[in-house]
């Protein structure tokens, strides 16, 4: 967040006995920074403070600091008379308790931690006046900095030591300054209303991780599952066992190349995995010529409780699968304990399978949410079918299906429910991806049809379909547009105790845009209010090991077994590109009292060697704060990548060098330019003779010649190229061709306009990175395509090895 700089309307000084009151019931769009002097956000004490009594309600202390305070001040005060005590108890108090203060790291100067803290809070001049000229006595009392020492005799001196570099955070005038106080405590939001949040890295260098899930059995380990079939054990000190918990990398069915949808898809823990040690795994295989989706039941080893025996698979259901994509890959156990499986459509565009389609037809598997009870399996039937599930009488219907009418539900959660009183516990959120239009998430119910192919979001898709008065569909409770982002990733409804704020609050994403959303319920009009989340700006995020940035494919979210909030995601969207990361979800702005989330996990014996982990990713846009240079005055805006822009334009095209491959790493505020198609108007290329494979850059800003939609001159005319697979070694070809050394970003979904006056002449353009022009890459053909201008590819090229996020 932004601070705000200039002087304090006044000079006037108050007793904040009583005055301060923190909370607001909307949020404020102020740029303020909130931290502790244990470089943590403030909270609400769980036990009333006693002394410092002006902080009770939101601050720095709980209770047992409060009483330490205390004591220091009752230590302090018993050198005094009355006569002393009247004149400097009520200094010494306010003193002693700007500990307790929101901005205590503020005031302290100790935003640094390399550097020493005051031992006195700086002090607006006219305050420490008054200060010095009742109780400078106390000044050896309160402090034993010894520069403090030479200067107490003289108030000039002592004031302009006390003072602060930055005037609206002196104490007291901060109490009064609304700037600060307005909205303190709650979730903080940038002027378009964008909720501030920040990033804690928790492991890295994943191949498409696609699954962080927990065993529930007290130990706190959490199991991270990569596209291509290895599952990792992670230690609660976030150590990675060197030996994978599972691989099944030999039969898991998927491929390199970008967006490729088959693979391992999903993981979870049976509720008693504590007891009985099972679990269940979705992934895509190959049986002869046919792709199936499978759900198999392993068990852990007895041997090492970090190892799987994959000896004990028992395949518990398979399912032919028609197409590549839309495989589904979602499994959980819901409250009932039963098993859901979230099954895709089948593939291929607007579910063409029979009359209806799979999903609205009962009989098939796919399209479906499944509902099956996989206890006491030892003998029998490796499942069971509940005896509720809402079809099983109907004739024709298969007794599995719980749900139907989805398209293909990606990342569906539980909701633990409201840790004071439960409510919303147990509802099922999934993202269900869109066809052409929207995405959308859903509440899932039983017997319900969540209308595809009928219906995309609120909106109908087979019209004729849509309008047959036995649809009986439910609406989402919320779909968004393909201008938004064009693949949802459903997430959970934050439910843990470090971010209280966050409670309720639905938390999801996009895979393709990058951009965090979140859903907040209206418990009057049960309608969801939607925010969008963007990283924080400024200061917001400098926090100690916290990160306002991340990578754009969002894959994935997850919760521990506390209930924090995760999310992975990677730069490159291949099963075998190490560019995956897992991030915590942070509240900048509000944390639980301190030791109120404790807990102790449950030992784990480690039988294989550990991998440290390494945080990777950095704060961006702030830099370290020093105690002897000023902080520069941020603006009021920032856009991160127009900044980059202009620096490597500076540098100009350099001479032609092999292209390495990048990842992409962004803050969210970026992610809201993903979508918006933006008109551009042609620039005349000054090129003495142009030859076939020529390409220009054309986008809607002129003096940009490092970016925009790429058109290739081929036989006599100028076209487009249109792939929705495009990536970066394909844009690493077009920027070297164009003088630049690196493809900063591969950019998709016609982010730099449609070029719709000229037809598309490239598409399935596969390249090596090399080559000199992408008529030598592998491509369909000059002028053939199965695409349309929405998905022209464009690229940004630079000649820094920055990274530019997408």
């Amino acid at each position: 967040m932004r601070r705000y700089y200039g002087k304090v309307p006044g000079r006037q000084w108050l007793s904040p006995i009583g005055i301060l009151y923190f909370w607001t019931l909307w949020v404020s769009p102020v740029m303020l920074h909130p931290q502790c002097l244990d470089f943590k956000p403030p909270f609400r004490p769980l036990r009333e403070l006693e002394f410092c009594v002006m902080y009770k309600e939101f601050g720095c202390c709980d209770y047992q600091k409060d009483q330490e305070l205390m004591t220091k001040y009752y230590r302090i005060m018993d050198n005094f008379d009355y006569h002393g005590y009247s004149n400097c108890a009520g200094f010494v108090l306010e003193l002693l308790c700007q500990e307790c203060s929101p901005y205590a790291a503020h005031l302290f100067d100790a935003e640094d931690p390399s550097t020493p803290d005051r031992t006195i809070p700086g002090l607006c001049p006219d305050y420490c006046a008054q200060f010095w000229k009742k109780c400078s006595s106390t000044i050896p009392l309160l402090s034993d900095d010894p520069h403090i020492a030479k200067v107490k005799e003289d108030p000039t001196l002592l004031c302009q030591h006390l003072e602060l570099q930055d005037e609206d955070y002196c104490y007291p005038h901060l109490l009064s300054n609304q700037k600060l106080t307005q909205g303190l405590g709650r979730v903080q939001s940038d002027l378009d209303g964008c909720l501030q949040l920040c990033l804690e890295e928790v492991a890295n260098g994943l191949r498409n991780p696609l699954a962080m899930v927990h065993a529930n059995d007290g130990t706190h380990r959490f199991f991270v599952a990569e596209q291509v079939g290895l599952v990792w054990t992670y230690l609660p000190d976030r150590s990675k066992l060197e030996i994978p918990f599972l691989n099944i990398t030999k039969v898991v069915l998927t491929s390199s190349w970008e967006g490729d949808e088959r693979g391992f898809l999903g993981l979870t823990f049976h509720p008693q995995y504590k007891y009985n040690g099972k679990l269940y795994v979705y992934y895509s295989v190959e049986v002869g010529f046919d792709e199936r989706i499978r759900i198999s039941e392993f068990r852990v080893s007895s041997n090492d409780m970090n190892v799987v025996d994959h000896g004990s698979e028992r395949v518990i259901l398979e399912i032919d699968e028609p197409a590549s994509n839309h495989n589904g890959g979602q499994l959980l156990f819901a409250d009932d304990g039963y098993l859901y499986i979230f099954t895709g459509d089948g593939g291929m565009a607007g579910d063409p399978f029979g009359k209806y389609g799979n999903s609205q037809n009962k009989s098939a598997l796919l399209g479906k949410v499944l509902r099956i009870d996989v206890d006491d399996n030892e003998r029998g039937p490796l499942y069971r079918i509940p005896p509720d599930n809402p079809f099983i009488h109907e004739r024709g219907a298969r007794p599995e299906v719980y749900a139907y009418g989805v398209r293909n539900m990606w990342r569906c959660s539980v909701d633990r429910g409201d840790p004071r009183n439960r409510e919303g516990k147990g509802r099922i959120f999934c993202g269900d991806v869109g066809q052409n239009k929207f995405e959308e998430i859903d509440i899932i119910e039983k017997g319900q049809n969540y209308g595809w192919r009928a219906k995309e979001g609120f909106s109908c898709y087979d019209k004729k379909l849509c309008a047959n008065s036995s649809l009986d569909d439910v609406l989402p409770i919320y779909a968004y547009p393909h201008k938004m982002g064009k693949s949802v990733t459903g997430g959970y409804v934050y439910r843990g105790c470090e971010y209280p704020n966050l409670n309720g609050m639905y938390i999801f994403g996009d895979f393709m845009s990058g951009r965090l959303m979140s859903l907040q319920e209206d418990r009057n009009t049960g309608q969801w209010k939607y925010n969008e989340i963007c990283m924080g700006l400024g200061l917001t995020c400098a926090f100690p090991g916290l990160i306002n940035n991340y990578h754009q494919y969002i894959i994935s979210f997850a919760e521990d077994e506390a209930g924090e909030l995760y999310f992975m995601s990677t730069g490159i969207p291949s099963a075998t590109s190490p560019s995956g990361v897992v991030y915590k979800v942070v509240d900048p702005s509000r944390r639980a009292p301190p030791r109120q989330c404790h807990y102790d996990p449950l030992p784990v014996r480690v039988k294989s060697n550990l991998i440290k982990f390494v945080p990777q990713e950095i704060l961006m846009g702030v830099e370290s704060p020093s105690k002897n240079d000023p902080e520069p005055q941020p603006t009021d805006s920032q856009d991160w990548l127009q900044e980059l822009i202009d620096r490597l334009g500076e540098l100009g095209p350099e001479p032609t060098t092999p292209f390495p491959t990048t990842t992409t790493t962004k803050p969210t505020r970026h992610s809201r330019r993903k979508g918006r198609r933006r008109k551009g108007k042609h620039r005349p290329q000054s090129v003495p003779e142009l030859r076939n494979g020529a390409v220009r850059l054309v986008g809607d800003e002129p003096d940009s010649s490092d970016r925009g939609r790429v058109e290739i001159y081929i036989n006599g005319e100028w076209g487009t190229v249109c792939d929705d697979l495009w990536n970066t070694k394909n844009a690493a070809v077009v920027c070297r061709q164009l003088g630049f050394r690196y493809a900063l970003k591969a950019a998709k979904n016609s982010e730099f306009g449609e070029g719709k006056d000229l037809r598309i002449l490239l598409d399935d353009v596969q390249c090596e990175g090399t080559e000199s022009n992408l008529l030598d890459c592998k491509h369909a053909g000059v002028g053939t395509h199965n695409c349309a201008h929405y998905e022209d590819a464009g690229v940004i090229c630079g000649n820094s090895d920055y990274v530019v996020g997408v």
